[in-house]
């Protein structure tokens, strides 16, 4: 096991002290840089660097950002859903530390989604049914993982399972 504990601070984003959302930063017991390429190739990092060394994920419209030392989720419901994110990676990234062998170490960011091919996906009417002025913000929401095409209320479920198909390539959660 690399990953032993960490000490979970939580707090509320300073530039938007009335939000209702909350931040989580796990400070880790241990040095867990070795394991980082394994769980970029597990996990499909949507952003790696080297210097220094750390991957972002996104998943269920959750950014997360591991470092060596420390890992940060953004815009939390409450600390119980930053504990449970925290758990499931620390189980992540001590299974990819486990299984490296198996696993080819991913030294760069997985691809991305281009937003105009997203939006030749959708109805592009602008309608606002989504919560956005137009096509084009939301599919750069979809692009960037924050959106999915079962926000677009416009799709036909024909045209969203052909726009999943487009992201599943892509690994977006």
């Amino acid at each position: 096991m690399l990953l032993k504990g960490y000490r979970k601070e939580v707090v509320r984003p300073e530039c938007r002290p009335e939000a209702r959302s909350v931040h989580c930063v796990a400070h880790l017991d241990e040095d867990i840089g070795q394991a980082i390429p394994y769980l970029n190739a597990v996990l499909g990092g949507f952003q790696f660097t080297k210097d220094p060394l750390s991957v972002s994920f996104k998943v269920h419209g959750k950014l997360i950002a591991v470092h060596p030392r420390k890992i940060a989720v953004n815009a939390l419901r409450d600390e119980e859903e930053g504990e449970r994110i925290l758990e499931w990676l620390k189980r992540e990234i001590n299974d990819a530390w486990e299984r490296r062998a198996e696993i080819e170490p991913r030294f760069e960011s997985a691809p991305k989604p281009k937003v105009i091919e997203i939006l030749r996906f959708l109805p592009k009417t602008n309608c606002g049914q989504c919560g956005q002025p137009t096509c084009m913000v939301f599919a750069t929401q979809v692009a960037d993982g924050g959106r999915g095409p079962e926000n677009c209320p416009p799709l036909t479920r024909e045209q969203r399972e052909k726009l999943a198909g487009y992201l599943d390539r892509f690994q977006l959660e």
